[in-house]
């Protein structure tokens, strides 16, 4: 362990609590608490600086820290999560010496063996590795079909930095967990948990390159994306080998209208990209910032654009990625369905589905909220949001002044990343289009998901009624055998009126199938009509009306 690290660490957190106790516990009881208020925003601003130049200084872990810690927006004020965002990887190169020796001990032969040419300058130095562009011998890109190569390297001792600090801030994760207002909302201790597995699967580059072949099988069939190639021969656990396949940046808006590609079509396809990640895979980049996004220019008859769009969206650096369970996954649907049909009730319910609702949370005022939300902004571009009357937004929050001094949410831990994802995510689409509409690209998916729902009801319905069908065609065979058998004497019936009864429960089972055919082809032909299927929902309800008829005429004649 590095304990001038480890120490330098503690020693900085324990002054952010000391200064955090002082200031919200021990001023405020002593006649200070309009100053305390006051001058909260500004003192969380100048926290969250002097970490930021702290992760800066350090990099390692704690860069991934602020990065992590900007995405607690149900845990952390603004002030602090606003001055963490745009924190990125922002350290130092190691040196080219470093990187060759690293290399080459993982090769047990000199760099020069495996690479035609490596470049000395990074391409990128990120906290935990860095990256060199390279060109393969001929051979090696005669089997593979490329000749230019990414190759990642993680840094140097880069194991017992993570060891060191996350020693510490398990430590310091402790003494967080005592403060009662962060505590209640969030569980410190699992979301330490997750942050380390997290960062210690990012250092293991044959789970990124693994990662890599699973996008690229998810996206096989879908036209206009690519995901770079790996190099299997040339991975190890700490060196990465990847098609080089750099372009754009997809924040670089000038160089992608300057090739001649629509920006708001770019926004539209990352979008989509990521409904399918998220709704379809359940498997997403989680890490999709402007530096591993790029937009290539592609030649007619390129692999990755069969539709001749002219460019393909490119993803990079798998390290990062997030898993969509089935039950997160079913709750996520619901909001979605929620959010682009304006239903309110079943927004709330994916709250609760998802588990983002604290306990104590008031469920009628959350979905007034929602139904106020809807009413005032649903339907606005991501720029028309952001020209609201600031009159609007005080009435808004003057309403609901409860609801918003409780902010009864959560992000659960399995969601974590998701949530940050989407944030990121819908920074990038509205800088590539500032008239983004995000509700008009959820509702046609809405749609989608609510035929689907239909189609899984309509599902059971045929079984159900196929259950009963072969229980109404083979009932009068298995009545015509028992009466046989009567007649023939094999079955003793001392009873005369036996024939006539037989005959009512005939009469009487045959409307009971009747009228569960009745429901099911009319409960079926709604859920039809919901998801806008008027074809096939007509034909049902017409069906259901003709057996309801039966159903009555039959029951007249039995009563007679």
């Amino acid at each position: 362990m590095l304990k001038s690290r480890y120490r330098r660490i503690t020693v900085f957190f324990a002054r952010l609590i000391l200064s955090v106790i002082v200031w919200e516990l021990i001023l405020p009881r002593i006649g200070f608490r309009n100053r305390s208020q006051n001058t909260r925003p500004k003192r969380q601003r100048k926290m969250a600086a002097r970490f930021r130049a702290l992760a800066i200084d350090m990099g390692g872990v704690m860069i991934k820290l602020g990065q992590f810690l900007s995405t607690r927006a149900d845990v952390l004020p603004q002030e602090i999560t606003s001055e963490l965002a745009g924190l990125q990887d922002e350290v130092p190169a190691e040196s080219f010496e470093s990187v060759r020796l690293i290399v080459e001990n993982e090769y047990k032969t000199p760099i020069t063996k495996k690479f035609y040419q490596f470049a000395k300058q990074p391409l990128a130095a990120a906290s935990l590795g860095q990256a060199h562009r390279a060109i393969l011998f001929d051979h090696d890109a005669q089997q593979i079909g490329f000749k230019s190569v990414v190759v990642k390297i993680l840094r140097p001792d880069i194991e017992i930095v993570i060891e060191t600090d996350l020693s510490a801030l398990k430590r310091v994760a402790g003494w967080v967990q005592r403060y009662r207002p962060i505590s209640r909302r969030a569980d410190i201790p699992a979301l330490f948990r997750e942050f380390a597995k997290t960062l210690y699967e990012e250092i293991d580059y044959q789970a990124e390159a693994q990662n890599a072949e699973t996008f690229a099988n998810n996206f096989k069939d879908r036209p206009g994306v690519c995901i770079p190639r790996v190099v299997w021969s040339l991975c190890t656990t700490r060196v990465l080998v990847l098609e080089d396949v750099s372009a754009i940046k997809i924040s670089d808006y000038e160089g992608i209208s300057a090739v001649g590609i629509d920006r708001a079509e770019v926004a539209q396809r990352l979008f989509e990209t990521y409904l399918q990640q998220i709704f379809q895979d359940g498997f997403f980049h989680a890490d999709p910032h402007p530096g591993n996004l790029f937009v290539a220019p592609v030649l007619p008859g390129d692999r990755h654009d069969p539709n001749n769009s002219g460019w393909v969206l490119t993803f990079i650096d798998f390290g990062m990625v997030g898993h969509v369970p089935p039950n997160i996954k079913t709750g996520l649907r619901e909001m979605v369905i929620g959010v682009g049909t304006r239903d309110a009730a079943r927004v709330v319910n994916s709250y609760q589905m998802l588990g983002v609702l604290l306990p104590h949370a008031d469920m009628d005022m959350i979905e007034a909220a929602e139904e106020k939300i809807f009413e005032q902004f649903w339907g606005k571009s991501m720029q028309e949001l952001q020209q609201i009357d600031v009159d609007e937004v005080r009435k808004f929050a003057n309403e609901y002044r409860e609801l918003l001094y409780e902010m009864p949410i959560q992000v659960p831990d399995d969601i974590l990343y998701l949530g940050r994802c989407v944030a990121i995510l819908s920074g990038m689409c509205t800088g590539l289009n500032p008239d983004f509409n995000v509700w008009k690209g959820l509702a046609p998916f809405a749609q989608e998901l609510i035929q689907e729902e239909a189609g899984d009801f309509w599902e059971q319905i045929v079984k159900e009624i196929t259950t009963w069908g072969s229980l109404l065609i083979n009932l009068p065979r298995r009545i015509d055998t028992t009466v046989r058998k009567v007649e023939s004497g094999k079955i003793s019936v001392r009873n005369p009126d036996f024939e006539r009864r037989l005959g009512r429960i005939e009469q009487t089972n045959r409307r009971l199938i009747g009228a569960v055919i009745f429901t099911a082809l009319l409960t079926s032909g709604i859920q039809l009509a919901l998801g806008d299927a008027v074809i096939p929902a007509i034909i049902m309800i017409s069906v259901s009306a003709i057996i309801f008829a039966w159903v009555i005429i039959s029951g007249n004649g039995n009563s007679r």
